[in-house]
């Protein structure tokens, strides 16, 4: 593993890790439904190595809604020292931190890892709501899958 990168917090000029963001999500108009509303992180460990979008969705629930860490930076922990940060950082806040993804052998199996347990699936939301086919892993991305990870200790959610 790296060294462990800085983690800030970016409050404007969000689109300047636009290259960073579609890797994530790769339709900008999709982007731009919660950017503005979501608080931005970037990890910069020499250079900035990963980014990270969350919003608040009510109910104690925190949504990660953009996560990615830049192509040779990639299994070095950069992702996982992300989700730390943000346990860490809301845990106070919020019972439940909560991701959306397709369901692809490349990010499911990466959220399971850093504890998350899987909650429920939207149908068919890749396919009806992104201009053009999705494909991770080899697979094209149709339903997307919500993992969650409780942030309380058990206190308050099960």
């Amino acid at each position: 593993m790296s060294g462990q990168g800085k983690i800030r917090e970016i409050k404007e000029n969000k689109k300047q890790y636009l290259d960073l963001l579609l890797m994530a999500d790769e339709q900008e108009d999709m982007i731009e439904r919660y950017l503005g509303r979501g608080t931005m992180y970037v990890l910069d460990d020499n250079g900035v190595k990963a980014e990270c979008v969350v919003t608040d969705e009510g109910d104690g629930i925190l949504e990660v809604k953009n996560l990615a860490v830049a192509p040779g930076s990639r299994n070095m922990g950069y992702g996982r020292q992300m989700l730390r940060f943000l346990e860490d950082t809301y845990r106070e806040n919020f019972d439940i931190l909560q991701v959306g993804t397709g369901d692809s052998p490349l990010t499911v199996p990466f959220y399971e890892k850093c504890g998350f347990k899987r909650s429920h699936i939207v149908k068919d939301f890749f396919t009806e709501h992104y201009d053009h086919p999705i494909c991770e892993g080899g697979c094209r991305l149709r339903d997307m899958v919500y993992l969650r990870k409780d942030l309380s200790g058990g206190k308050r959610y099960e």
